[in-house]
């Protein structure tokens, strides 16, 4: 324990972890050929192939309960009544996470396509189907509202589930423009309803050890920052290249949600933004135009000559695609007068942390332990804190400065200004 008698070093205690047998399974299913054998294994897995893994290994994962600072069997635990919203692709990745939480009770789930809705009904056991949001919130009734559809839809039904009295999580972004989030989050706050928004980069124990080794001082005077996150782009669903969509909201809003956790607040943004790939084949659509960034290059002014760069896009050549396992690059480095950090991976799913100092100029690799973290649980953290009162590290704050970052970055590139953001959150993070 340090000072303040939290875990030292890298450890840190999360409260919803997954049992070994669990983390093997995934292991086992995520094995790549090219990875080296001599190298730390992180319980990490592309982001497609997790619910594969889940369904692959339904033994496995009803042999091995989900562990809790407080267990389900206890007397006094409130579960949650959950309905999911989007029963797409990420619900295959959402359900199993949410089906082993011990806080939730999935009570509903709805689709504007219903054969999704009832499959995934049947797949995961949930006793009510509904093939729309007005529908689900006429029926069986729930408290907690986890919207996991199109990204430029999170607006409209998170502002109707809030008025509904639901809580809520969604998928990012929580709103498509900094106003409206604003608006979101007073209503949630009038309502005395919770509001919080993926992704959760910052709940990552290899988070917690860079956020440490920044505020220690070791590295001397911080100075820059450096993060990005590409691949060639998806093809099961057009949404990602339409209004409303692009490489920042789905790609750069991790990086972004990340470093502003690392070095504080933006205060202003310079972007350049294009349109390498302007015609893309989607499954079930055909060609289709794309009509919003597949690629960005996003300058950060943190304050006290802090700066960052974030470069995210659908056009980047990796042969690891999305699994996160193959990815062994520093994709979030920072540097000072005095040394540097690197993360081992994606931040989404990261392997480890490496550093050196000047006193200590061998790169020293740290917090190869996944620590019980996986980007999937969000919604299952949230339903920790409904029941127990346990709160995220995540909050709606930073996931709104995040978008407003993301809309500077548009406003940048369109008229070649500097953009100063309004918004800000609590920093730094308590980790």
């Amino acid at each position: 324990m340090d000072s303040f008698g939290r875990p030292s070093s890298c450890t840190r205690l999360f409260s919803l972890t997954l049992q070994e047998p669990v983390l093997g399974a995934i292991r086992k299913t995520n094995t790549q050929p090219h990875v080296n054998s001599s190298e730390p294994v992180s319980a990490t897995i592309s982001r497609r192939d997790f619910a594969k893994a889940f369904l692959l290994t339904a033994g496995a994962f009803a042999a091995a309960p989900w562990e809790s600072s407080l267990k389900a069997a206890e007397p006094g635990i409130r579960r949650i009544r959950t309905g999911v919203i989007g029963c797409g692709s990420v619900s295959n990745q959402y359900l199993p996470v949410l089906k082993r939480c011990p806080f939730i009770e999935l009570v509903s789930v709805a689709d504007i396509r219903p054969e999704r809705a009832r499959k995934q009904s049947e797949a995961y056991q949930v006793p009510h189907h509904y093939p729309s949001i007005e529908a689900m919130l006429a029926g069986e009734p729930f408290e907690f509202l986890i919207d996991l559809t199109d990204m430029q839809a999170h607006e409209a039904i998170n502002r109707r589930a809030l008025q509904a009295g639901k809580h809520v999580w969604s998928e990012k972004p929580i709103a498509n423009s900094l106003e409206a989030g604003q608006q979101l989050l007073r209503l949630a706050l009038r309502r005395k309803l919770r509001l919080w928004g993926a992704p959760i980069t910052v709940q990552s124990p290899q988070f917690a050890f860079m956020a440490r080794k920044v505020a220690s001082g070791d590295l001397g005077r911080i100075a820059a920052a450096h993060a990005f996150y590409g691949h060639e782009g998806p093809d099961w669903s057009s949404f990602f290249y339409e209004k409303g969509g692009g490489s920042l909201p789905d790609l750069a809003v991790y990086n972004l949600t990340s470093l502003t956790g690392l070095l504080g607040p933006v205060r202003r943004v310079t972007a350049l933004l294009s349109i390498v790939t302007p015609e893309r084949t989607i499954h079930e659509k055909g060609k289709i135009q794309v009509t919003e960034e597949d690629n960005a290059m996003v300058l950060l002014d943190h304050g006290k000559g802090v700066l960052s760069h974030v470069q995210s896009g659908f056009n980047y050549f990796n042969p690891h695609g999305h699994d996160g396992s193959g990815e062994k690059r520093h994709t979030i480095q920072i540097t000072g007068s005095r040394g540097y950090v690197g993360l081992v991976g994606y931040d989404w799913a990261p392997q480890g942390v490496e550093w050196a100092t000047l006193d200590r100029p061998q790169l020293v690799r740290e917090c190869t332990e996944p620590g019980g973290y996986i980007w999937q649980q969000g919604a299952a953290l949230a339903a920790e804190c409904l029941s127990t009162g346990r709160e995220l590290l995540a909050t709606p704050e930073q996931a709104l400065h995040v978008l407003e970052i993301i809309t500077a970055a548009r406003a940048s590139s369109a008229s070649g200004r500097t953009i100063p953001l309004k918004s800000t959150f609590r920093w730094p993070l308590p980790v």
